[in-house]
Formats: C-alpha cells, structure tokens, sequence
C-alpha cells in the first residue's frame, strides 16, 4: 500500500471512486459537468484529495478542504469523500490514509460531518472531540 496526494494522473481512478461512493451512499452519480467541476478544484488547489493506491490502483481517497477555525485559531480541514473499495477495507487503510491526510495538508485540525451509523468509525480512526451537530445550508 503506498498513500499519496492524488494529482492529475490519478483523476480518472479518482472519479472511478466518486461514481462507487455516490453509489453506495445512495447518491445520484456525479454528472460529467460536475466531475469537470471537481477537477477544476483539484486544479485550482480549492480541495485536495488523498489516496492508497495498491500495485498502482487507487483503492481508497478522501478529501480535505481547508478553512479556519477557531476550535484551535489555525487552519483547520474539512474532511469528506472518505471511501475505501470493498475489497481493502479492514485492513487498516482508514487509520494511516486519515493520518497521511492530516500530516500533508498541513492542517492542525480535522473535522468530520457523518451518518450516525459511521460515528464510531470516525471515532476508531482518531477523530474523538465532538463539535456539536454539523448541518448544511442550501441545497
């Protein structure tokens, strides 16, 4: 396993597993124009995405927006589209694709909205200090 910061060459295995993602969560797929979109983002430096890739596979991604907080009055990320591929789950990728996440980014905290189903999943993987609820504004 080998964790990387997905760059422009893995953009195609990485829409492979937004498409998976969308798809288990329940989730229209994303539309070409919104993948181009995501791309854009990736381009511009807006989002950054994170990723284990197996004998050159990408088998599992997440996502770090970075903001500021005054939790810790310091850049602080946002994580999201965390998905592993069925296959290589428990095998202790979440854990280290997290924690290289967090060391690359350059943040000093992250932060996780989820499904109550997933909470002790986040929890196993380190992210252990409630912030309350998250909710989103708009559509």
């Amino acid at each position: 396993m080998h964790y990387i910061k997905i760059r422009a060459e893995e953009l195609d295995q990485l829409m492979e597993l937004q498409r998976a993602y969308k798809a288990e969560i329940g989730e229209r797929a994303p539309t070409d124009a919104e993948l181009e979109s995501l791309q854009r983002a990736i381009e511009g430096e807006q989002i950054q995405f994170y990723g284990c890739t197996c004998e050159r596979a990408l088998v599992a991604c997440c996502s770090i927006c970075v903001t500021y907080s005054t939790f810790q009055y310091d850049r602080s990320g946002v994580l999201e589209d965390f998905y592993i591929r069925p296959e290589y789950r428990h095998r202790g990728i979440a854990r280290k694709l997290v924690a290289f996440a967090h060391e690359q980014s350059g943040v000093g905290s992250l932060t996780v909205g989820c499904a109550d189903c997933d909470v002790k999943m986040y929890q196993a993987i380190g992210f252990r200090t409630p912030l309350g609820n998250l909710l989103a504004y708009g559509e």
